[in-house]
C-alpha cells in the first residue's frame, strides 16, 4: 500500500458544520426551544446585515437559512451561490473564515443578551470546547493514517484547517514545546470590523485548549495573549507528562 505523507486541509464547510451542530446541541441542551430561537435569530441578524449591505442588489440571496447550516454540503451550495451573486453585483465576496466568525459572533449575542452574560457565555464557550475536542480527535486521526502518534511533534503538521495568507504567525520548535505568534487572523479582522469583539474573544478563549485536548488529553496550551486585546495571539503548546513518550511525547 502507498504511504500517505499528506492530508489535504478540512474544508471550511466542513469546520463551520461542526461548529454549528455542537452549538445547537448545547445551546438548546441549556435553554431548550428558547434557545434554538435565539440561534436562529442571531443568523437571521447576519442575513440582514448582508442583504443590507448589498443595497437591495442581492435580493432572495440570502447568505444563510438556519437549517443550512448543519451540514456542509448545504453550507458549500449557499455560500457559493451567495458569492457569485456578489461578484455579479460587483461587490467583493466573503471568504468562510469571515462568514464563520460572524455566523459565530451573531449567534453569541443573540444568546448572552437573552440568558445573561453568565449562563449565555458559558453555553457559547462549551459549544466551541465540544467542537475544538472533536477537532483535535480528528488530528490525531489524520496522524494515524499517515502512520503518526498523537504526539506533540505531530500536531501542526496533522493539523485539519487550512491557514492561508489570510493567518499570519510565526513557528518556533523548542525541545519541550512548540510557540506560535499570530499577527493576522482572519476571524479576528472580522469581528474587529464588525464590533463583535466581546462575543468573538469566547471563541478564543476555548479553541486551542480544547482541540489540544481532544488530540490528546496530556497536551495543553497557554494562551497569553489575544489579537482582540493585545495586537497579537500567543501560544506555548506543552504536553503536561514529559517522561512518557508512550502518551504524547516525542523527543
Amino acid at each position: 500500500m502507498r504511504e500517505v505523507k499528506d492530508l489535504e486541509p478540512v474544508s471550511m464547510y466542513t469546520i463551520t458544520a461542526k461548529l454549528m451542530n455542537h452549538t445547537v446541541d448545547i445551546v438548546t441542551d441549556r435553554f431548550g426551544e428558547e434557545g434554538k430561537r435565539m440561534m436562529q435569530a442571531g443568523v437571521q441578524n447576519v442575513v440582514d446585515e448582508q442583504q443590507a449591505e448589498g443595497n437591495g442588489q442581492l435580493t432572495g440571496q440570502a447568505l444563510f437559512s438556519f437549517d443550512k447550516l448543519f451540514d456542509d454540503e448545504k453550507i458549500k451550495e449557499t455560500f457559493q451561490s451567495y458569492n457569485k451573486a456578489q461578484q455579479s453585483a460587483g461587490q467583493e465576496p466573503h471568504t468562510m473564515f469571515a462568514v464563520m466568525a460572524k455566523l459565530f459572533a451573531h449567534i453569541a449575542k443573540s444568546v448572552v443578551e437573552r440568558f445573561g452574560k453568565e449562563e449565555g457565555e458559558r453555553a457559547m464557550m462549551d459549544s466551541v470546547g465540544a467542537f475544538g475536542e472533536e477537532r483535535g480527535r480528528d488530528i490525531a486521526r489524520r496522524a494515524a493514517a499517515v502512520g503518526k502518534p498523537n504526539t506533540m511533534d505531530n500536531y501542526l503538521s496533522n493539523y485539519d484547517m487550512g491557514r492561508s495568507e489570510l493567518f499570519e504567525y510565526e513557528t518556533l520548535f523548542h525541545p519541550t514545546e512548540i510557540e506560535q505568534t499570530f499577527t493576522k487572523c482572519a476571524f479576528a479582522e472580522q469581528w474587529k470590523k464588525d464590533g463583535m469583539e466581546d462575543y468573538g474573544i469566547l471563541y478564543c478563549h476555548m479553541i486551542d485548549p480544547s482541540i489540544a485536548r481532544g488530540f490528546n488529553p496530556n497536551f495543553e496550551v497557554i494562551h497569553d495573549q489575544y489579537v482582540l486585546k493585545e495586537g497579537v495571539c500567543h501560544f506555548q503548546f506543552q504536553m503536561k507528562d514529559e517522561e512518557k513518550s508512550d502518551r504524547g511525547f516525542s523527543k
